[in-house]
């Protein structure tokens, strides 16, 4: 990921993503700014999740733009070159490999060396509370901790952007909080956070919001 610049505003302008002929998100536009969290809140079937992806070079919107600063995003290939990582509302973690593994086949695979990922996989999994679950396959794991083991994946990547897709909706109280102090902790070292998320509560700890209603877009803080 040599590509990868913190400090890198991640820039949505003008928008529109269609699942068959149907527009999901609308003229959309935001900025994600470094150092800040953005908060995407809405309804369910509001475009979260579209959002985070289209951000992540998943999906290709009809009009508008994704940038990374100057550069347009095109593809999810693209995205992870310029350090844009994501953390899917589905986990996305092999059930068959332990937590440990599922983080440091994702550094491998972007060129982080064998020794670096092993030791970079044991800090980030400790920061997330799971290193006594580190050998555990993810299929054992409970479904806050999967979702805790993808999270790590995501800090493990330390990328310019982290987007994140519903990460604290099956934990507890204590380890809600662990995960937004953490988020906070990657806004700090100066990536540009955004997290979709129902909770109001966790929402709020966030330094702007985008909300979300049929497709459309408001900025309602920040």
């Amino acid at each position: 990921m040599t590509a990868v610049v913190v400090g890198s505003h991640l820039v949505v302008d003008g928008v529109t993503v269609a699942y068959d002929g149907h527009a999901v998100l609308a003229d959309v536009s935001v900025t994600a700014a470094p150092g800040r969290i953005l908060a995407v809140t809405g309804p369910s079937g509001a475009g979260k999740t579209t959002l985070l992806s289209t951000m992540a070079g998943l999906l290709r919107p009809v009009r508008g733009a994704v940038r990374l600063e100057t550069v347009d995003v095109r593809s999810r290939d693209q995205a992870v070159r310029l350090g844009v990582v994501i953390v899917p509302q589905e986990n996305g973690l092999a059930p068959i490999l332990t937590a440990a593994e599922n983080v440091a086949v994702a550094l491998i695979a972007c060129g982080v060396k064998p020794a670096e990922a092993r030791k970079r996989t044991a800090v980030a999994l400790d920061r997330v509370g799971l290193a006594d679950q580190a050998n555990q396959l993810v299929e054992e794991l409970s479904g806050g901790q999967q979702q805790r083991t993808a999270l790590a994946r995501g800090l493990a990547l330390t990328g310019a952007v982290l987007l994140a897709d519903e990460v604290t909706s099956e934990l507890d109280a204590q380890n809600r909080q662990r995960v937004l102090d953490l988020l906070r902790s990657e806004a700090e070292r100066g990536a540009a956070v955004v997290f979709a998320t129902h909770d109001p509560e966790a929402a709020a700890a966030c330094d702007a919001e985008l909300h979300l209603s049929d497709g459309a877009a408001t900025l309602v803080r920040g």
